[in-house]
């Protein structure tokens, strides 16, 4: 993956997180650029963020379409024999 900024309003995935690379700070330092770093743990950050709430948001739906399955099931034999 290239260095620098990769933005586009996509969500993150895996292969950003495995492949990114940061640029080094100037001459006469070592290490990674710090804001550069930062950036990128504050997206990061973001889309878990996100994930975390559809995942939330998921797992309501599942639990309310199992419950109207059930509730559907327990009245369905019924409902056929009219």
């Amino acid at each position: 993956m290239a260095r620098g900024t990769f933005y586009d309003g996509s969500r993150l995935h895996p292969r950003h997180v495995r492949d990114r690379q940061f640029a080094t700070v100037g001459f006469g330092r070592r290490g990674l650029n710090p804001s550069e770093v930062r950036r990128f743990l504050h997206r990061v950050a973001l889309d878990l963020t996100a994930l975390h709430r559809d995942l939330a948001l998921l797992s309501e739906e599942n639990a309310r379409v199992k419950r109207a399955l059930r509730a559907r099931q327990s009245t369905g034999p019924e409902r056929r024999q009219r």
